[in-house]
């Protein structure tokens, strides 16, 4: 690297906390409770849940739907697809309620998140480290406590705050004026290589694409396997 790094910014979900398992496992035990879904193949509704989770949070990043209306959307549509019926709102919003509480009972970090964390703390206690996440902020705020990172990462920004959502670069630098430094100086590391690694290096930052899969990486961008190995990336102020 040809520049020095002061401070640093993670994505959250698929970056420290394992949010496809743990909304995999809420799906399928959910399902369960639902009046004839012992005739559905839940893997592929499974599957499906993973689509719309997308398409309606994009959306909801959007501005086209509230956050609980994207929850509603989700699983009516789903309901809809699998013969589940017509769900109205009220049957969605309990229905979502128990979901959630699976979901926030399977939330867990990464096995490789509290080492790495403790090493770039050690070995460069300068370091500015912060959360930069699309989301609700008070879902994902209590998601970082209930894990046990707000210690460590005790700065989140969250695209509710800040009224704009990655890839947008006034997400990026809202993030970086959060925690007092000029983008140059921040590196920003996350799971998806478009919406993290490649837009935070249009916006100006150092942006590190965290591959967990393994797959090829075909990309410019500095890739890591793991959070272990991001360290060796950051260059020391002199």
């Amino acid at each position: 690297m040809a520049r020095t790094i002061k401070g640093i910014l993670f994505d959250l979900d698929g970056t420290l906390v394992d949010h496809d398992t743990a909304a995999a496992s809420a799906f399928t035990a959910a399902l369960k409770a639902v009046a004839g879904s012992a005739e559905v193949d839940h893997e592929a509704a499974r599957r499906r849940w993973s689509e719309l989770e997308h398409h309606a949070m994009d959306r909801y990043l959007a501005g086209e739907l509230t956050f609980t209306g994207q929850r509603r959307l989700r699983i009516t549509t789903l309901a809809a697809e699998f013969g589940l019926g017509s769900w109205q709102e009220r049957e969605a919003d309990a229905w979502f309620a128990g979901y959630l509480r699976h979901y926030e009972s399977a939330w867990r970090v990464f096995p490789d998140v509290m080492a790495s964390l403790d090493a770039l703390v050690d070995g460069r206690p300068w370091l500015r480290l912060g959360i930069l996440t699309n989301g609700e902020a008070a879902q994902q705020r209590d998601k970082v406590r209930r894990v046990g990172l707000d210690t460590a990462l005790p700065v989140l920004i969250a695209s509710s705050d800040i009224g704009v959502a990655k890839p947008a670069p006034e997400s990026f630098h809202a993030a970086c004026e959060t925690i007092r430094l000029r983008p140059s100086e921040v590196a920003y590391v996350g799971d998806r290589l478009d919406t993290d690694a490649t837009a935070a290096r249009a916006a100006g930052l150092y942006g590190v694409w965290l591959n967990r899969g393994g797959g090829p990486a075909r990309t410019d961008l500095p890739v890591v396997r793991s959070l272990g190995e991001l360290p060796a990336l950051l260059t020391s102020p002199a």
